[in-house]
């Protein structure tokens, strides 16, 4: 059907978008609304003497200050961790509270330590100026390797060594036992270097109370309103659900940063209900770079014991993760499990071990950015497998053959657990391959070499886990000519309305400009799992499906009963016009869909279903997931690197993934895009930096910190194969990571072959590059 599953729809909500009739956070004006600004600290560690806020407080326009004094004294918690590890003796990890406003001492730069309120941001941000702290500076730590230092300042007491964990996954046993015998071990050192997520819409929140209900709604740019209702409510006010509302309207990026409970939701929220007036609080880029979580940052040490033959008999991985200054949300979790479930790739690796220690420093909150694990740990074995290729001679293409799970072993349990339960990996890298031209690819790396280019070719092979909660809900109301559609997750610009329209159009037949999608709201749906994991599709999608299938079970009753036939008489399908409509079996008799839905808000229905119609033709459930869908895939990237200036531009890159089935192919190659995008930059130019001996961070600003534009990106050649993943009913795959997932090591693999060294750590500014290249040729 036209706008059906399969077909490149181009998307409905970006008419309102591009017409400048999207509705952001800041976008909101709410009456009598007063304006928040946090006041920071300059210092990565101090301790605090004292805070004076008189002055403040006494300033024009001022309508409150606020200190961890006044916080405390309304019982207000900390902010939460969520995801704790166990250390590998199976004690708990170092879990410090970490304060919504700073108490008695900071830990990094940026960190909250008061909450000023104005009649106008202008007057709240004067009023900061005068809020006068008593910092007492302390040694700091502000990266991994000065925090483990043997004279590294201490940063928690309950944290020796700033080790906040020390975890591991693996049999350890078997995993020596392959390395004794193993033919060739090969051994790379690597750098995830830190990322700021940078969405293109600035965190900000509004809160507001209604003090007759006793109840607050928070407006904010989130990836999921009932997850951070739970947290916000449950964990940090220690409260009922019911008492917070969280609506999110459009949102414009998120990257996995938006999904964390933040001090400023906090703060706004407690001054809405102290001052019964309206607080926002709209953060600027500058407040980001220091505020929001950050993504990355940790050094590996790798190992691959492999035999004569090439094939791997063992990985092993010991890893330092940087958390930060303090637990994050999920930066635990993100750090060990989240990619660590799929460390191995796609490769049939008998034995795999893998060792992270948790390490506190100075430095900003580190937690899932696109990809949450999965990029790190993709970058990991392929780099290593590449490494491999190139020292046994098998070459990139060969060594991945050897080694990748067969099809026919389907489903292949990997050393985690995780069932692989559909691939072709062989088949997808035979692609990939093909479409770059890689056999003539010598050719035009001597061409180049005669222009004083030096050319590399680079080869990844990926492998996603798609994650988050394994529950999601919808609920579908069928109006007399629309029909409306409430999801729990939230659109970040991923293209939901469009996606969840075409699936709902075909399943149901009705006109896909007649379906409304709507999330973001608390109140309007009961729970939902948010957006993140690249879940929407696979979770979204099957909670849609489940709940049409009870919007056709409840119609037939109603149908049955206005066509005068018995229920088991009348079925439901989607006609060659495209419409949907209950039928008699065998017969001519029908009634649409719309008309049943109109029928159902008649006064005069029979009492055995007025009842059930009482709120028309409007169904709610859930999906409840099987397993994670495993989106997988090869990218080939070629760089040509200037030989007087060691500027790397990537010449051309290709793209075949298996997402299994695909909804939209338009959508799902623009979530590609961006995520090759996204890698591209931390491949290449991204790298938050900090200070080690103060802590404070020296790339504060689009100034110092490289984001990619237009033309550091080249036009992405994308190709798919569809592979139908065989434990969901829609058999899709989630695709919204997966370019980040992959574009690492092609990119670090093209520059490792075209500079000819063995190892190059990310990012590969050209100052990095030409001292490489003439340490290469002087060697």
């Amino acid at each position: 059907m036209k706008f059906g599953v399969g077909q490149a729809v181009r998307r409905k909500e970006d008419v309102r978008f591009v017409t400048g009739r999207g509705c952001y956070t800041d976008d909101l004006t709410l009456p009598n609304q007063a304006y928040g600004v946090v006041l920071r600290s300059p210092y990565a560690h101090a301790e605090i003497g004292g805070i004076d806020v008189g002055a403040a407080r006494a300033a024009p326009g001022v309508v409150a200050v606020f200190t961890h004094a006044e916080l405390d004294a309304r019982g207000v918690g900390p902010m939460p961790c969520v995801a704790p590890v166990k250390n590998r003796d199976g004690s708990d990890q170092a879990l410090p509270a970490r304060p919504v406003l700073a108490r008695g001492r900071v830990r990094y730069v940026g960190e909250p330590v008061a909450f000023v309120i104005a009649d106008s941001a202008e007057a709240a941000r004067d009023a900061a100026e005068l809020v006068e702290v008593d910092y007492e500076p302390l040694p700091a730590a502000g990266t991994i390797e000065a925090a483990v230092a043997p004279d590294a300042p201490l940063i928690w007491q309950e944290a020796p060594g700033n080790i906040a964990f020390d975890w591991q996954m693996g049999d350890a046993a078997a995993v020596e036992a392959a390395f004794a015998a193993a033919d060739r071990v090969v051994r790379l050192d690597l750098v995830h270097n830190r990322v700021v997520p940078n969405p293109m819409e600035p965190r900000a929140c509004i809160a507001e109370h209604d003090a007759a209900s006793d109840r607050t709604t928070l407006h904010t740019s989130s990836q999921g309103a009932h997850g951070l209702r739970e947290r916000l409510a449950g964990l940090v006010f220690n409260e009922p659900l019911e008492r917070l509302r969280v609506v999110t309207p459009d949102v414009g990026g998120g990257f996995g940063m938006k999904i964390f409970p933040f001090p400023e939701h906090v703060l706004t929220i407690f001054a809405a209900r102290e001052l019964r007036r309206p607080v926002r609080w709209t953060g600027g880029r500058d407040e980001a770079f220091l505020g929001d979580t950050h993504g990355r940052d940790a050094r590996t040490h790798g190992e691959l014991a492999l035999d004569r033959d090439g094939r791997i008999l063992a990985l092993r991985v010991t890893n330092r993760a940087n958390l930060g200054a303090y637990n994050s949300t999920f930066g635990p979790m993100v750090a060990t499990a989240a990619g660590g479930r799929i460390l191995g790739g796609v490769y049939d690796i008998p034995a795999v071990l893998f060792r992270v220690e948790g390490v506190f420093t100075n430095s900003g909150l580190v937690d899932a950015y696109r990809g949450a694990g999965r990029p790190e740990a993709a970058y990991i074995i392929e780099r290593l497998v590449d490494a491999a290729g190139r020292e046994t001679g098998l070459g990139p293409a060969e060594i991945r053959r050897r080694n990748f799970m067969k099809p026919e072993s389907m489903p292949h349990t990997n050393w985690w657990g995780i069932p692989f339960d559909s691939g072709e990996f062989a088949r997808n890298l035979a692609d990939a391959l093909r479409f770059a031209e890689f056999d003539t690819f010598e050719a035009r790396r001597a061409a180049a070499r005669a222009r004083g280019q030096r050319r590399g070719i680079g080869v990844s092979y990926y492998v996603e886990i798609t994650g988050g909660s394994p529950i999601e809900h919808a609920e579908i109301r069928v109006l007399d000519d629309a029909v409306e559609v409430v999801v729990g997750t939230q659109s970040n610009g991923q293209g939901h309305e469009t996606t969840f329209a075409q699936l709902l159009a075909e399943r149901l037949g009705v006109p896909f400009d007649a379906v409304r999608v709507r999330c973001g709201d608390s109140d309007v749906l009961p729970t939902g799992g948010g957006t993140g994991g690249s879940r929407s599709l696979h979770m979204a999608g099957g909670a849609i499906r489940a709940v049409a299938d009870r919007i056709e079970d409840k119609g037939r009753r109603l149908a049955a009963h206005l066509l005068e036939a018995a229920d088991a008489d009348v079925e439901f399908r989607v006609e060659e016009d495209g419409a949907g409509r209950f039928r008699i079996v065998g017969t001519d008799r029908a009634i649409g869909l719309f008309d049943v839905a109109r029928a159902a808000r008649t006064p005069d229905l029979p009492e055995g279903l007025a009842d059930d119609f009482a709120a028309g033709l409007t169904e709610i459930g859930a999906y409840n997931a099987e397993a994670s869908t495993l989106p997988n895939g090869c990218h080939v990237c070629e760089v040509e690197i200037d030989d007087a200036t060691g500027v790397a531009r990537i010449v051309t890159y290709h793209v075949v993934d298996d997402f299994g089935r695909i909804v939209n192919p338009l959508i799902v190659e623009g979530q590609v895009h961006g995520g090759v995008a996204q890698g591209i930059g931390q491949a290449l130019l991204e790298d938050c930096r900090y200070e080690a001996e103060s802590g404070q961070l020296i790339t504060g600003s689009f100034m110092d910190y490289s984001m990619p534009r237009a033309d550091d990106v080249p036009w992405i050649r994308f190709a798919y194969n569809e592979i139908p993943c065989r434990t969901n009913p829609l058999g899709v795959k989630g695709c919204g990571e997966a370019g980040t997932v992959g574009a690492l090591a092609a990119v670090m693999n093209a520059v490792v072959d075209a500079v000819g060294v063995r190892h190059i750590d990310m990012p590969a500014t050209p100052e990095k590059l030409w001292r490489a290249m003439h340490r290469a040729d002087a060697s």
